[in-house]
């Protein structure tokens, strides 16, 4: 079970339906084409706030995932603590996946 949603975010990012970077995924929060933000447990502090105060101002799902090390191999790109997803038939199988 675990497993499965780290794939559908691989699925998801090789549709190309992923931001990654935080600037990026800030602005796709702002322009509301976020439609869930994964951030991994290991996140720094002070962009764990800045990501999850957009969020809850955008009214954009939030969820704290496995560590940096499995959201990186999910994507295949290394250092990766936080995954937007664009697609909502993406976000919301990976929520469901979740128990979100």
């Amino acid at each position: 079970m675990k497993n499965s949603y780290l794939n559908l975010i691989g699925l998801a990012y090789r549709a190309r339906k992923c931001s990654l970077g935080e600037e990026l995924i800030i602005k796709d929060i702002q322009n509301q084409r976020a439609k869930l933000v994964l951030l991994a447990s290991d996140i720094g502090p002070q962009t764990k706030k800045k990501l999850m105060d957009k969020c809850n101002f955008y009214n954009v799902p939030v969820v704290i995932v496995d560590d940096r090390e499995a959201l990186s191999n999910a994507i295949g790109k290394s250092q990766r603590v936080a995954v937007g997803i664009l697609d909502a038939g993406f976000a919301t199988k990976i929520r469901s996946l979740l128990g979100n």
